[in-house]
């Protein structure tokens, strides 16, 4: 059989050794360290804007203590956008609040201004109204952003952008992970950059950076002794998951290049096939390309592909099951049009790591074709 070719797997650069091993060396093992300082001051310089960054464990903590900086509690009501994976949602149910989910609309398959608007003044008009927004960059598409932020400042709602999928990617030349009141990053084993596992919260108000950092760093007091008068949390990225993270960052723009020429060959050769559509950049949209994704025509066609994909020893993965369809937020407010169920039921995610070879991207290019019989 065939060797295995994996969705998105981890990709090192090269540079990550000596950072670790400097980790090791100086015994700066345990967590907090040169690297957390040195990669935060990397993702700064890389995002611009004034960005102040705050590495921590994981996106979802980030996501977390964003929720917290912004006061939300038992009760509140926040908006997420359905279309994406559950650790945008979960720490709403964290802190005792409650998501209610709007659907997508079809241009960059991310949260639509029309039912972000309709659920906001929904939401008012039941004495609810939302104390944040969270929105996604889907697959490193940025979202809407113009229309998305004039509803959020003409309602006086802050905007949690959830740029985990997203980093490389940009919108009139602006970075994502700084468009939002306070933003996420990811560094899973499978996204655009690793450090194997980890994420990063970034803000523009330096004295909210600060607040981040203590939080995430068990609201410990200055104090001599171990001293605490709020609910912290062990969310800091260690020392030696950094050091990968920096030697990542050197290699960031040729990782957003080679995921950008994988889904480019993707498409040259597979757009004349009449079943399968792919989700093309409006103007002045960079997407990252973190998974090459394309809509077939029918949900039958789309478990038939995925399912050949698999005999053949390729990974695929249809696109994320919408968050008011998911049987733990059934009960959950969510104002939907049919998109984002009807890209669920018809949408693919075929390999599109930095690492494939030019054999392996004509291998899965191959069996498509072979699936269609063109």
């Amino acid at each position: 059989m065939n060797s295995k070719i994996w969705l998105s797997s981890p990709h090192m650069g090269g540079k990550e050794q000596q950072y670790i091993n400097k980790a090791f060396e100086t015994n700066w093992i345990a967590p907090l360290g040169p690297n957390v300082t040195g990669f935060e001051k990397d993702l700064e310089s890389y995002l611009g804007m004034n960005s102040h960054a705050t590495a921590l464990s994981s996106g979802t903590a980030a996501i977390h203590i964003a929720l917290i900086l912004l006061g939300i509690g038992p009760n509140d009501e926040v908006i997420c956008q359905s279309k994406t994976f559950a650790a945008s949602a979960n720490p709403i149910t964290y802190l005792g609040a409650k998501p209610v989910f709007v659907d997508s609309e079809t241009e960059t398959w991310n949260i639509s201004p029309e039912l972000l608007e309709k659920a906001i003044k929904d939401r008012i008009a039941k004495n609810k109204k939302p104390k944040a927004i969270i929105t996604v960059h889907l697959y490193g598409m940025p979202y809407l952003v113009a229309d998305i932020h004039k509803i959020a400042s003409d309602y006086e709602i802050p905007i949690i952008e959830d740029s985990a999928e997203a980093l490389g990617s940009s919108f009139s030349n602006q970075k994502c992970g700084t468009f939002g009141f306070i933003s996420v990053l990811s560094f899973n084993g499978n996204k655009i950059i690793t450090t194997s596992g980890g994420g990063a919260i970034i803000t523009k108000d330096k004295s909210l950076n600060e607040r981040a950092l203590f939080l995430a760093t068990q609201a410990r007091d200055n104090a001599a002794e171990y001293h605490h008068s709020t609910i912290g949390y062990n969310y800091r990225m260690s020392n030696v998951l950094a050091g990968i993270g920096r030697g990542q960052m050197k290699v960031l723009d040729e990782r957003v290049q080679q995921r950008r020429s994988n889904y480019q060959t993707y498409h040259d050769q597979l757009n004349f096939i009449d079943k399968i559509a792919f989700l093309n950049e409006p103007p002045n949209y960079k997407s990252n390309r973190w998974l090459t994704c394309f809509l077939l025509d029918s949900e039958k066609t789309r478990e038939g592909l995925r399912i050949y994909l698999e005999k053949l020893n390729i990974e695929s993965r249809p696109l994320w099951k919408p968050m008011h369809l998911q049987p733990i937020y059934k009960n959950s407010p969510a104002y939907t049009n049919g998109v984002s169920s009807d890209l669920f039921k018809r949408g693919l995610c075929i390999p599109s790591g930095s690492n494939l070879t030019e054999d392996e991207i004509n291998r899965v290019i191959l069996a498509i074709k072979m699936y269609f019989r063109v």
